[in-house]
């Protein structure tokens, strides 16, 4: 029975590398599949924590198809975008140009990130992998951030309602891992070790519901 489970991890790993990389070109149709159109909805739900000024700088890890870049850009604020999948890269970068807009976008880790101490008022990152909760992500995190900076994070959101198919995407998120137990108190104290206190916030939509973690670098 565990080698079944960890084959199954595995697969499901596999699927997601696949969907970030070489068929990143299907992520904006899948996310929409999967959410039935919620997923902009969940996204933008990040802005408002952010709670900046028209003209700040602004980093976002993991920055996809470059969705969240447009509304980043749309609210006045100077945006780097940072991703370690090239495919994602070349999609957000056609992405913004379409709309005008000449992107900074780097290819990287968030792991190590190659910007200076404190270079950020604030960072976002919506539906990020495993990578959003490495110790090595949080120090870097930490570091480009400005004292009393904000990490916002939404990593993910939840169908309301009934119905055969609201169920049905639910299971699914389960079976993959994508389903928190509702307490996060190990979360939390997992950002407070590393420099951050951690609010969970549930924003409540028409159709649906997102979580967005709001992680305030401390000041030593």
């Amino acid at each position: 029975m565990q080698a079944i489970a960890k084959l199954w991890w595995r697969l499901i790993q596999f699927g997601f590398r696949l969907l970030y990389n070489e068929l990143a070109w299907t992520y904006d149709f899948v996310s929409k599949v999967v959410s039935l159109g919620q997923w902009r909805s969940w996204q933008q739900t990040a802005l408002k924590h952010l709670n900046l000024a028209s003209g700040e700088r602004v980093l976002e890890l993991a920055h996809g198809t470059g969705d969240l870049e447009l509304d980043l850009y749309a609210a006045g604020y100077r945006v780097i975008g940072d991703d370690l999948s090239p495919h994602m890269g070349r999609i957000a970068q056609r992405k913004l140009k379409r709309h005008g807009i000449n992107a900074q976008l780097v290819r990287g880790a968030a792991q190590r990130l190659p910007f200076p101490n404190g270079a950020f008022a604030a960072i976002v990152s919506t539906f990020p992998t495993n990578f959003i909760f490495a110790p090595e992500t949080l120090r870097e995190a930490y570091r480009v951030l400005q004292p009393g900076g904000r990490l916002v994070i939404v990593p993910g959101g939840s169908l309301t309602g009934s119905g055969i198919l609201v169920h049905l995407i639910e299971w699914l998120y389960h079976i993959t891992g994508q389903r928190e137990d509702g307490t996060y108190q190990r979360i939390i104290d997992f950002f407070n070790q590393h420099g951050f206190e951690l609010q969970v916030v549930e924003e409540k939509l028409p159709r649906s519901r997102a979580w967005v973690f709001v992680a305030t670098r401390k000041t030593l």
